[in-house]
């Protein structure tokens, strides 16, 4: 499996298309104007606390309030925290921890979307490229896809030995370090805990220990800076996003990592010394004449994303509606007839659909709540078959992804975690004809709408003839198809009606001016 990552460059925004075996798979965009929040650390100032929503909205400084939920706010207790980890955690009233006017330091867990304001935790974390630091969370977590028992146990017993091992590795000794005992432990865990991310598999403990000394001195400078700012106010912003790219999304199995910005290769490549060296003979700065993201047909699955329909292979597609509630994704065989039965057929249809549906989400960035509504199997086999294939490639999804059972009506459930506006969101905005529905009323419509709205005005007011202004198409349609019932309204309210075409006018709309 051949897999890269092409990053394109631009004063105005960066796109990263991560691309397997010649197809598209994931999409991220960050526009300079318009940066990604996620990840970012505030002090903030409680500016409402709501105990029938057990939540509070908090100043971060930003055009809307943040959302902060009495389940994201960390337990105080450390010790409670140590010994009961795998407990259910006891949620205290949101009136009893929070007050309004408090000064609070959050951390941005979802951007803003829509109408929306940005999500918040106080549970801060901050990541590098193996280990992600939780401040006064003291516990270590391994990645659940490093399923190795004894590689777990390693890399556990890595960070436990990570204070002695650093002082071994400062005056030249890099033996390994296995550090045991519960003393120990409190010790490396005094300023908080441990995630092992899933890159650190096979990784020495030389490389983890210098991402924990790069976490702690980073959290240092945070605490320093939390305490000489005046609220609200950013204390900690996350890496841009080509930086987030070496950290977050390069691994074992890619084979390049191109960039079409000098510059920015140039700031990668300094990065990378640091954080991700063994990458450094893969990182490549493109030069070739066509656009970087012409590659591949890449800039062209990105407009492909944007359309409702996606064409399968053998002819069948999916209906992809996006709404602000939820996602819906139906499963249509189209010209696919097949060789054999009808059954076959939808069998197919439906297993090629859910490589696609697979790949949409991650192209599309696609969030919450998805409905994903196959094709009727007769045959519950071959239910029990789509739906593990399902399983199966949502596995590799970097979001966390959950699956419901596949309902007799032939639905799945499917809740995708969104932490980042979608492909759509990002590139689109609401129709101004149609508002953002999606479709228009007919001209047929809005004729028998200005009738109505012609004898509305008649009984209303005085006047000795009527001007319509609509756009071409509706006034077309009533000097043409509606012309008798022009004339009929005409006797009706006694009046002369004519007609004007505007041609800034949308479909929809429409005057009655009075002569």
């Amino acid at each position: 499996m051949s897999e890269e990552i092409l990053v394109n460059v631009t004063p105005q925004e960066t796109r990263v298309a991560v691309v397997e075996n010649g197809v598209l798979q994931e999409v991220h965009i960050e526009r300079t104007q318009k940066r990604g929040l996620v990840g970012n650390i505030y002090k903030g100032r409680v500016s409402r606390v709501l105990p029938g929503m057990q939540a509070a909205f908090i100043d971060i400084g930003l055009e809307r309030t943040g959302f902060l939920h009495t389940s994201d706010i960390a337990v105080n207790n450390q010790e409670e925290i140590v010994t009961n980890i795998s407990a259910p955690e006891q949620l205290q009233p949101i009136e009893s921890i929070l007050a309004e006017g408090e000064e609070i330091l959050v951390q941005v867990v979802k951007d803003p979307i829509g109408s929306k304001g940005a999500r918040l935790t106080t549970r801060l974390s901050i990541p590098s490229r193996y280990i992600v630091f939780i401040p006064n969370y003291p516990s270590i977590g391994i990645s659940q896809r490093i399923e190795d028992e004894e590689e777990r146990e390693r890399l556990r017993n890595i960070i436990l030995g990570y204070q002695t091992g650093i002082e071994k590795l400062a005056v030249g000794n890099e033996d390994n370090v296995v550090l045991h005992g519960a003393m120990r432990e409190s010790e490396i865990l005094k300023k908080g805990g441990f995630i092992v991310r899933t890159a650190a598999e096979h990784v020495t403990d030389e490389e983890l220990f210098r991402d924990i000394e790069f976490l702690r001195k980073t959290w240092d400078s945070i605490v320093v800076r939390a305490k000489n700012t005046f609220p609200p106010a950013i204390v900690y912003e996350d890496l841009p996003l080509s930086m987030r790219t070496m950290r977050d999304l390069v691994h074992g199995e890619i084979e390049k990592v191109r960039f079409d910005s000098k510059e920015t290769y140039q700031r990668v490549m300094e990065f990378s010394k640091h954080f991700v060296p063994e990458f450094l003979g893969r990182i490549e700065y493109y030069t070739g004449i066509h656009p970087i993201l012409d590659l591949y047909s890449v800039e062209d699955e990105i407009q492909r994303a944007l359309n409702k329909k996606v064409q399968l292979k053998s002819g069948g597609y999916l209906i992809i509606d996006q709404t602000e509630a939820m996602t819906t994704v139906d499963v249509n065989t189209g010209a696919f007839v097949g060789h054999s039965n009808q059954e076959e057929t939808i069998f197919k249809t439906n297993l090629e659909a859910v490589q696609t549906i697979a790949r949409q989400l991650k192209v599309r960035n696609l969030g919450g709540i998805i409905i994903i509504d196959f094709i009727d199997m007769q045959d519950p086999e071959h239910g029990r078959q789509v739906l593990r294939s399902l399983e199966k490639h949502v596995e590799k999804d970097h979001a966390k992804t959950t699956l419901s059972e596949l309902t007799t009506l032939g639905l799945v459930q499917l809740t995708r975690k969104r932490t980042r506006e979608s492909l759509e969101h990002i590139l689109c905005e609401a129709c101004p004809s149609c508002m953002g529905r999606g479709s228009l009323k007919s001209a047929e419509t809005i004729c028998y709408e200005i009738y109505r709205e012609i004898l509305r005005e008649v009984r209303q007011f005085d006047a000795s003839k009527l001007l319509v202004v609509a756009s071409q198409k509706v006034v077309n349609i009533l000097l043409d198809e509606e012309s008798d019932s022009v004339a009929e309204l005409e006797v009706f309210v006694k009046r002369p009606i004519t007609f004007q075409v505007e041609t800034l006018y949308t479909q929809e709309q429409y005057d009655i001016v009075l002569l």
